[in-house]
């Protein structure tokens, strides 16, 4: 009994010792504080809160293309970003890792991602907002991506990294345009926020929603 309240001693305290290190790791970067990730954080929540994306009809409406809620926030969210990160960037206030284009894996990672988002209805952004709300099956679904990270480490080399296939390198768009780098930057992120504008807004609610419109704005009543 002794040794089995040691081991379980033993790894809460690593886990502890794990976060304390995720946190003086923001400390001592050269870029943000914990302060300022708190924040981003509390400001985050409440935008997916307020856009109730974190709602099984939003996701699993976005896959049936019958909820476009989704795509408009996500375009616009890219375009904003596209623009604001290449110029911090590019000013020195911040930093990316440019991951390499392994194209099989990309392919069997974005069926198994969206197949996952789609029977859950959530994904790894809007799950622990769910999760907070007291959303049991949220929890289940994240324990399960737990257990998934777990497996695909413990056989990356003897499995998943041949399934995966061979690395092309890595490059970003402004690669592709020397010389007009800012430009096209630029332009792509003026040009993703127009197709978020562009796109019709449909959304499909559920009854929690239904119940708190006045009855001129209830799709059912009309």
């Amino acid at each position: 009994m002794a040794d089995v309240i040691f081991v379980v001693d033993d790894v809460n305290s690593t886990i502890i010792d794990r976060a304390f290190k995720m946190v003086e790791n923001v400390i001592h970067m050269d870029h943000g504080s914990v302060a300022l990730v708190f924040l981003i954080g509390v400001i985050f929540g409440g935008i997916i809160q307020y856009t109730r994306v974190d709602k099984f009809e939003k996701i699993a409406g976005f896959s049936m293309l019958k909820d476009t809620i989704i795509p408009k926030m996500l375009f616009l969210t890219v375009g904003i970003t596209s623009i604001g990160l290449y110029f911090m960037i590019d000013a020195g206030q911040a930093h990316y890792h440019v991951k390499p284009i392994i194209l099989q894996g990309l392919i069997i990672g974005g069926v198994l991602f969206g197949t996952s988002m789609a029977i859950l209805g959530k994904c790894p952004g809007t799950g622990p907002v769910s999760i907070a709300e007291g959303r049991i099956d949220v929890l289940v679904g994240a324990i399960g991506g737990l257990l998934g990270g777990l497996v695909f480490t413990l056989y990356y080399d003897d499995f998943f990294k041949p399934l995966m296939g061979e690395s092309l390198g890595k490059s970003i768009l402004p690669d592709f345009f020397k010389g007009s780098e800012d430009i096209t930057a630029l332009v792509f992120g003026v040009l993703v926020i127009i197709i978020a504008i562009a796109i019709p807004k449909v959304e499909l609610f559920d009854e929690a929603d239904l119940s708190q419109l006045p009855d001129d704005k209830r799709p059912d009543r009309k």
